[in-house]
């Protein structure tokens, strides 16, 4: 990924690559000055909203059930400091630092389109938390993405205020002495700005962010890998023509197809005489299944990067008409359902890729490859039970699979009771696709195992050189040993985009 000098933030045009950029790279974040007066006038006209007598909700009134109680504007300050103590209620493991960084700056960007109703200072002093790296941490599990992923950001918030816990240089602090440790002072909350703070789909979305960059480069590796299982087993390439695959023309299909000839390309072993006229579905149909994972994906990047500049707030307080509306803008429903699409798409290309390995370790399959890939059957296993751990993979996406955005539970005594589950979408995705990378490393494992029994025919230049990179973590198997240690050290290829990258070197980017 190109170096990105900064990052600012308007509200208006932040990409996915914006986030990786800030949140794996630390890229700097600035905000404009016209997106600092624009944070201002917002806070003003709600004063002047606030001196009118308005009722706002969660302003001057208690929140969900306690919608309809009103509140002094003295006490509306420390409404805002108990409801973010109060709404910090999740559980489960920490979450990732980079994801955790990624929500604090979705918020941000929410705050710059100034319809939010924080003052700059606030505004400014989560500016400095995101380039000095003053990481909250909060958990995983209690939000239900329906007013928004209010347990997270609410724990989230509280290192804002001097409370909470925080990441900071490589250690989790309390969030007081973290903020002392960068140099940035706590701000206590005015009315309003704990609310502004927790009531966004900002966690869900963050996950959604790196879930999508990471499948992107995820269906390039896996059609990586897959070419390499097509070249091993010489397969009959009439499935992967230009022309065969344009009468169809979705865009995915035929990108995929246009990949698949670039990396077979000039293979010795393609010229072989073929030993089927046509090769089983989980060869032949790549171009079908994986072209229709990227379709799908640049639909599911469309939606998550319209959220990403979205006012996903509640409610909402428009400036020059001194006017505050309420809704459900914070509603997790667009990120559910594609988290959801996405789960699904990369739990298939894990099927696929199940099914390939299978290809090679089955004689029946393969005509003339040693059963599970190695010389002494019997005696020695091979990689018979590292396809296990692919079965036992795939069939676990497929569990995690089922569609979270079709569930729904009442909360806050019925006032909220039509939830989204985007959050738990997003994070079985994440699931998803960290268990397909195990199970594209597996295959990745016994199709460089399989090419030792190929040898001294050369496979395409591509091949090799991911072969190459394979071996120097993993040698060829003569006998059995500990196959953990070689899936534990092959993950991290596909994991960090090594495998892409290694492809690419030799033939240029991908499609």
């Amino acid at each position: 990924m190109k170096k990105t000098k900064e990052v600012r933030l308007t509200g208006e045009n932040l990409t996915i690559e914006d986030v990786i950029s800030v949140c794996r790279n630390n890229t700097k974040v600035i905000s404009p000055p016209e997106v600092i007066k624009k944070v201002d006038n917002n806070w003003r006209a709600i004063a002047e909203m606030l001196d009118r007598g308005d009722i706002m909700y969660g302003l001057n009134t208690g929140i969900g059930g306690f919608g309809n109680v009103t509140i002094s504007k003295e006490k509306a300050g420390e409404l805002s400091t108990r409801m973010l103590r109060a709404h910090s209620s999740g559980y489960g493991k920490i979450v990732e630092p980079e994801i955790a960084k990624a929500t604090l700056l979705l918020r941000l960007n929410v705050f710059a389109k100034g319809y939010s109703g924080v003052r700059p200072i606030l505004f400014n002093t989560m500016i400095e938390m995101l380039n000095k790296n003053v990481i909250p941490v909060f958990y995983e599990k209690g939000s239900v993405g329906t007013s928004g992923d209010l347990a997270p950001l609410s724990q989230m918030g509280l290192v804002i205020i001097g409370e909470g816990k925080a990441y900071f240089e490589g250690k989790i602090w309390p969030g007081n002495v973290a903020m002392k440790k960068a140099g940035i002072k706590p701000v206590p909350l005015a009315y309003r700005e704990g609310l502004a703070i927790m009531n966004g789909s900002q966690f869900m979305t963050a996950i959604a962010a790196f879930n999508i960059y990471d499948a992107e480069r995820l269906i390039k590796q896996t059609e990586i890998v897959c070419s390499m299982t097509i070249d091993v087993l010489n397969c009959v390439e009439s499935a992967y023509s230009k022309e065969y695959n344009e009468v169809r023309p979705f865009k995915g299909q035929n990108d995929t197809a246009s990949n698949i000839r670039r990396l077979i390309n000039g293979s010795e072993l393609m010229k072989q005489p073929k030993k089927n006229v046509q090769n089983a579905y989980s060869l032949r149909s790549v171009p079908q299944v994986s072209g229709a994972c990227r379709d799908a994906l640049d639909y599911v990047r469309k939606i998550t990067e319209i959220e990403m500049n979205a006012v996903a707030d509640n409610p909402i307080f428009f400036t020059d008409e001194k006017i505050c509306r309420t809704g459900a803008n914070f509603h997790g429903a667009p990120i559910g359902y594609t988290q959801d699409l996405l789960g699904i798409v990369i739990t298939d290309l894990g099927n696929i890729s199940e099914r390939q390995t299978n290809n090679l370790m089955d004689p029946a399959c393969s005509k003339d490859l040693p059963a599970f890939l190695v010389k002494s059957a019997g005696l020695d296993s091979g990689l018979m039970i590292s396809q296990y751990t692919q079965a036992a993979l795939v069939s676990e996406n497929k569990i995690l699979a089922s569609p979270a955005s079709v569930d729904s539970i009442p909360v806050s005594g019925n006032q909220e009771d039509h939830v989204s589950f985007g959050t738990i979408a997003a994070r079985k995705a994440r699931e998803i696709i960290k268990n397909t990378e195990a199970v594209v490393a597996i295959q990745l494992l016994a199709t460089c195992q399989a090419y030792e029994f190929r040898k001294p025919i050369k496979p395409s230049k591509t091949f090799q050189a991911v072969y190459k990179l394979v071996r120097l973590v993993s040698p060829a198997i003569t006998e059995d040993r500990a196959f953990y240690i070689d899936i534990e050290k092959i993950v991290p290829l596909v994991r960090t985009y090594q495998i892409l990258s290694a492809a690419e070197s030799t033939l240029g980017k991908l499609k």
